[in-house]
C-alpha cells in the first residue's frame, strides 16, 4: 500500500514548536524528492520547503527560513519539518508531497499526498 501519513500538528502558542512528521510506505524514499505544502483557510496552497535525493533543501517562503528545517531520514522513510518561533500566520494545514526529478513549488508536479495535519498557532 501507497501511504503517506502526516503527524505532529496540534495547537501550539506563538513562539512554540512542532516537529511535523511524514511517514511512507509502500516505496522506498530514496529516489524521491519530498516537500511540505501548507493551505490557510481561503488562502491557495503554497510550498513550503523541499528537499531532494541528496539532502539539498529550498524554501518557498522567506518567512520559514531560518525558523523551519526540512529533513529526511531514508532508513526510516520518514520526513520531518521542525517548526520553531511558530506565528499565527503559520496556522494551516500541512501537507507532505512526493515526486521524482527535482524540487518544485508548484503542487500539480506532485504526485502522493499526505492527507494533511492540522497545525494552529494562537494565544
Amino acid at each position: 500500500q501507497l501511504q503517506l501519513v502526516e503527524s505532529g500538528g496540534g495547537l501550539v502558542q506563538p513562539g512554540g514548536s512542532l516537529r511535523l512528521s511524514c511517514s511512507i510506505s509502500g516505496f522506498t524514499l530514496d529516489y524521491y524528492v519530498i516537500a511540505w505544502f501548507r493551505q490557510a483557510p481561503g488562502k491557495e496552497r503554497e510550498g513550503v520547503s523541499c528537499i531532494n535525493n541528496i539532502g539539498a533543501i529550498t524554501n518557498y517562503q522567506d518567512s520559514v527560513t531560518g525558523r523551519f528545517t526540512i529533513s529526511r531520514d531514508n532508513a526510516k522513510n520518514t520526513v520531518y519539518l521542525q517548526m520553531n518561533s511558530l506565528k499565527p500566520e503559520d496556522t494551516a494545514v500541512y501537507y507532505c508531497a512526493i515526486r521524482r526529478l527535482g524540487c518544485t513549488a508548484v503542487s500539480a508536479w506532485y504526485n502522493y499526498w499526505g492527507q494533511g495535519t492540522q497545525v494552529t498557532v494562537s494565544s
